[in-house]
């Protein structure tokens, strides 16, 4: 462990998709998809009901949740049992699964580098660290709430190498307009095209899109409220 101020990451920040789109129906059909893309979509179940919800409120989230998470926000701890926290609601941990999902998601302090930390005394021989800067040391009770850095070990490198994540990344994925995910392969495409009853291709036309942050956003939201996802977010 070494402290920092930041730490770096290969992870990436951006994410490309090619789009197949229907000019006519001005709708996309499917999108040609990475694994980082994938696992960016894999990663989307995996968020607590809190974390959506407090990364959706700025976006005038749809429903009656954001009012419950402001209702929890604004209750006095007064109101609270001894041995519960607003915060285990409000913030809570995100499951872990391996490194390499893009960070197209703020975390909750609004940066993209996931931090650890320890306490003021960790020279004196308290080696315990938190990946919660609000917590308590329980050698010395003091918050822990210095910056350290994670280096990762040889095991680490060879799971990255391995790419990380959720999905291989030896082949490329079908990602429908309603976020059905499969494997991609010539005849899955024609099939695809049948389906959606398309004639001539001359009303097909393809286009790269970038994905960061902010699409990451518009896509979460997007999920939780339409079929057509990707024409949402894309197309709108």
């Amino acid at each position: 462990m070494a402290d920092s101020s930041s730490s770096s990451s290969s992870t990436p920040t951006k994410v490309s998709l090619k789009l197949l789109i229907d000019v006519k129906s001005k709708k996309v059909l499917f999108a040609e998809a990475s694994k980082e893309f994938v696992d960016f979509l894999f990663h989307i179940l995996s968020l607590p009901i809190g974390t959506v919800i407090k990364l959706l409120r700025k976006s005038s989230m749809v429903g009656s949740l954001g009012n419950l998470y402001d209702s929890i926000e604004n209750l006095s701890n007064t109101y609270m049992q001894p041995n519960q926290s607003k915060d285990a609601v409000l913030n809570p941990k995100i499951a872990n699964f391996g490194a390499h999902v893009p960070l197209l998601l703020p975390n909750d302090d609004g940066s993209v580098d996931r931090k650890f930390y320890r306490c003021a005394s960790y020279s004196s021989g308290h080696v315990t660290i938190t990946d919660d800067p609000t917590a308590l040391c329980p050698h010395c009770h003091q918050h822990m709430n210095t910056v350290m850095t994670f280096v990762a070990g040889s095991g680490a490198a060879k799971v990255a190498g391995e790419g990380g994540g959720f999905v291989k990344g030896v082949v490329t994925y079908m990602v429908m307009d309603d976020l059905v995910v499969k494997p991609m392969s010539t005849i899955s495409s024609i099939t695809m095209l049948n389906q959606f009853n398309v004639k001539e291709v001359g009303v097909l036309e393809e286009k790269v899109v970038s994905l960061e942050m902010k699409e990451g956003l518009m896509l979460l939201k997007a999920s939780l409220q339409c079929k057509n996802v990707l024409t949402s977010v894309f197309l709108s």
